[in-house]
């Protein structure tokens, strides 16, 4: 951890490290609106500079895989992995303010990738 921001302190450990594809790197280094964390703790151009953001349906899953998965590996509804974020951060904290701003982005990936599984 060299930023305290997991997803641009991941993306950097998956490229400089383990050279992992470039796809990969941008999506672990925005998953879940990890833009907004990066604005409030002031690593939103290195962020940027380093990975360029990753829209669509691709980061819509990835949202929706890491939102509907709680730290344990079961499977959890997005309100209560939210709240869990929250409750763990708690009020005040970097993440939980980041996530509370976050939660209607995040809501939306997950709703728009259920629709597709609706539609199937």
């Amino acid at each position: 951890m060299r930023t305290g921001l997991h997803q641009l302190d991941g993306a950097r450990y998956l490229r400089d490290v383990a050279q992992v594809d470039s796809l990969v790197c941008r999506l672990v280094a925005h998953h879940s609106c990890a833009a907004i964390e990066a604005r409030n703790r002031d690593l939103a151009e290195q962020l940027l500079a380093e990975f360029p953001e990753v829209d669509g349906l691709v980061a819509d899953a990835l949202t929706y895989a890491d939102m509907t998965t709680s730290p344990d590996g079961g499977p959890v509804d997005v309100d209560q992995r939210l709240a869990e974020i929250l409750s763990r951060y708690g009020s005040g904290d970097v993440v939980a303010e980041s996530i509370r701003e976050a939660s209607p982005r995040i809501i939306g990936s997950v709703h728009a990738i259920r629709a597709l599984f609706s539609a199937a």
